[in-house]
């Protein structure tokens, strides 16, 4: 990785002094001489460089004190910027989305017509990663409860659900005794959604975690922005319940990037902190420049700041198909299913 970061930097170096018409270090033989000549190119951007900043905050300095606008920055290149366009981006004024939405299988959940209560299972063999995985979810998810697997079908767990009151059930699967996929089931309709599960840390694991509590978390659905994306938004937002106790300070986050769904459980924590602040400048009429020279620059002063504390756990999914109604691989009918012929060109995203 150090030696390919090397190579880039020779070659940024390279074109530089190709264009101001100068001989190439990589013609110098001596190795060191032909380092010391990189080094000098790579001094001389990075002054170049913190010669624009002073010149662009100067300028926006200065029209910040005329009143005027200040000079648009240059917005930089990212994937996510110039993704492809998708004719399925859901708009806020979109009626059709709304009418969907008061009609699909989450409405009566939205309307607080009953309350989430989650069923947890496994798949038929579940190893130790797997529980501790599992132990965490319940402390994160309220009204959440686990049944042991045992040699039951999926399909007799959904109909066992369903009559027992249950709203939405998680299966987590496993590979060679890690997990390493995720079922979610909305109950009774549907629908019905698979994830692959991954990067999955839990909570001793992150440094300074939280302790988490009893209260119901803040749910932060972030960047779904397709029809698809508004589903399987909607999906995890049938999971928690819709009236968040802000007094325990807990959020739940789930946030797409690329198609990969982060998952981040945290609390706020506000505390009192001393903070640097500029001092007034007072301008009288017997003030000279060595008076205002001794004047102190910053002032300290006690502030009550916020800040965030990861409790954990963290994983992420990434969606590997929709199905319409509950669970049935045999005879299921899926609304979106991914392929590897989809994976086309980096840009483009589904949710």
């Amino acid at each position: 990785m150090g030696k390919r970061m090397h190579d880039d930097d020779e070659d940024a170096g390279e074109k530089a002094l190709r264009k101001a018409g100068q001989k190439l270090p990589s013609q110098i033989k001596n190795k060191h001489k032909r380092s010391a000549e990189y080094a000098k190119v790579r001094a001389e951007k990075i002054k170049e460089k913190k010669q624009r900043i002073r010149a662009r905050d100067k300028a926006e300095k200065q029209a910040v004190e005329l009143g005027e606008a200040p000079p648009a920055r240059q917005v930089p290149r990212t994937i996510e910027n110039t993704r492809e366009a998708d004719e399925t981006v859901a708009r806020p004024d979109d009626e059709e989305l709304l009418e969907d939405c008061n009609e699909d299988e989450f409405s009566g959940h939205f309307s607080r017509e009953h309350a989430p209560k989650l069923l947890i299972t496994t798949s038929q063999e579940c190893s130790a990663p797997t529980r501790r995985f599992i132990k965490e979810l319940l402390m994160v998810i309220p009204n959440a409860t686990f049944y042991k697997r045992g040699s039951y079908e999926l399909k007799q767990i959904v109909k066992y659900a369903s009559n027992r009151g249950f709203t939405s059930m998680f299966v987590v699967n496993e590979n060679r005794k890690q997990p390493n996929g995720l079922l979610i089931v909305a109950l009774p309709e549907g629908p019905t959604a698979h994830f692959k599960l991954s990067s999955i840390q839990l909570s001793k694991k992150i440094k300074g975690h939280g302790r988490t509590t009893s209260h119901m978390p803040e749910l932060l659905l972030n960047n779904f922005t397709t029809r698809l994306g508004h589903r399987i938004g909607r999906l995890f937002g049938s999971v928690f319940p819709q009236d968040p106790q802000f007094r325990g300070r807990r959020a739940v986050t789930f946030h797409n990037q690329r198609d990969f769904i982060f998952f981040r459980h945290h609390r706020y924590i506000f505390e009192e902190k001393e903070i640097k602040e500029l001092a007034p400048v007072t301008i009288g009429v017997n003030s000279d420049a060595k008076s205002r020279k001794g004047m102190p620059k910053t002032v300290k002063k006690n502030a009550v700041v916020a800040r965030l504390q990861e409790c954990g756990p963290r994983f992420t999914l990434k969606l590997q198909s929709l199905q319409s109604g509950t669970f049935d691989s045999k005879y299921g009918e899926y609304e979106w299913v991914h392929k590897p012929d989809m994976d086309t060109s980096r840009r483009r995203f589904f949710l």
